[in-house]
Order: C-alpha cells, then sequence, then structure tokens
C-alpha cells in the first residue's frame, strides 16, 4: 500500500464531486466542521469550482493518495484571521481522511509530517491547528507529533446533543 500526496493546482469536476460527498458525509461532518446547533450539523453544503479556486488563492492544498485512490486533503494558510495566537509567520494546517479505508493506518501522521515538511521549506517556524475536544484519536495524533495545546474555544461546536470546546495547539519547527 502506497501513500502519496499531489498539491492541487487545477480542480476539476470529479473533484467537486468528492469533496461535496466528504463534506455532506454524516460521520464526517462533526470533525470537519463548526456546527452550532442541530440543524446546522444536518444541512448539506455545496461546493463548486470556483469555490476550490478561491481557496487555492490563500490555501495550499495536497490531495492525499492511497495507491490510486484519493482518500484525503490536507492544506495550510499563513497567518489567517482565525489563529488563537495572532504571530506572524505561522502556518494554520487542516486534513480530512474523506474515505474510510484511509482511516487508522497512519496516513494522517504521514499527512502531518509532510505539510510540516512543506511548511519549513517555505520559511515558516509555527503552526497552530485545531481539533474539537471529542475528536480523541486527532488529539492523540497531534499530541504524539510534539503539538501542545495553548487555549480553548468553549462552545465551538454542536454535536450528540451538546456543545464541545475547540482545542487550539501549535507546534514550533525548526
Amino acid at each position: 500500500m502506497k501513500t502519496y500526496f499531489i498539491k492541487l493546482t487545477e480542480p476539476n469536476n470529479s473533484l467537486v464531486e468528492v469533496f461535496n460527498r466528504w463534506g455532506n458525509d454524516p460521520t464526517l461532518v462533526p470533525l470537519t466542521r463548526p456546527n452550532q446547533n442541530k440543524f446546522e450539523l444536518e444541512s448539506q453544503s455545496s461546493i463548486t469550482i470556483e469555490n476550490i479556486i478561491q481557496r487555492l488563492e490563500h490555501e495550499q492544498i495536497y490531495l492525499i493518495y492511497q495507491d490510486d485512490l484519493l482518500i484525503g486533503e490536507m492544506n495550510y494558510m499563513v497567518d489567517p484571521a482565525h489563529l488563537y495566537k495572532k504571530e506572524s509567520g505561522t502556518a494554520w494546517v487542516g486534513i480530512t481522511i474523506g474515505e474510510s479505508e484511509g482511516r487508522g493506518k497512519g496516513i494522517g501522521y504521514e499527512a502531518i509530517k509532510f505539510l510540516e515538511d512543506k511548511i519549513r521549506e517555505e520559511g515558516l517556524r509555527r503552526i497552530e491547528l485545531g481539533v474539537f475536544e471529542f475528536n480523541k484519536q486527532a488529539l492523540k495524533l497531534y499530541q504524539k507529533l510534539g503539538y501542545n495545546e495553548i487555549g480553548r474555544i468553549k462552545d465551538f461546536t454542536y454535536w450528540q446533543e451538546k456543545m464541545w470546546n475547540d482545542i487550539r495547539m501549535e507546534k514550533w519547527i525548526n
């Protein structure tokens, strides 16, 4: 089984279909987007090629493949407004393993290490991310990779009939 990453430069309709499927998958929605209530959690979203092109204006997006199957995407952006610690030169990272066959196999670990290398190559030294407190698997991964909690945003997202905090984490890289 071979895992590899490809930088996204030109989105196409088949990618839009995959991103829409992942973005509306009820098992992924609680993990990938904040929701303020049950209605938002259960609502469907729709993206277009234009939406992805707009993301590419301020994000570096990489597609995650396992053998020849697209199983996820990861990205980073520099100094977004939603940083917990407003330190210039900070990369904010995100990762989604959209296909179930890609989960629990160490691919998230490989993906984050790859992003860290790309961020380091860009000359950035600080990474920040957010993880919902109920996402124990992701939290364990980030801790294993050396990310440290720097704060919590209370009542950030709705899931399982209650509000949950967003744990903000950082890592300094050489």
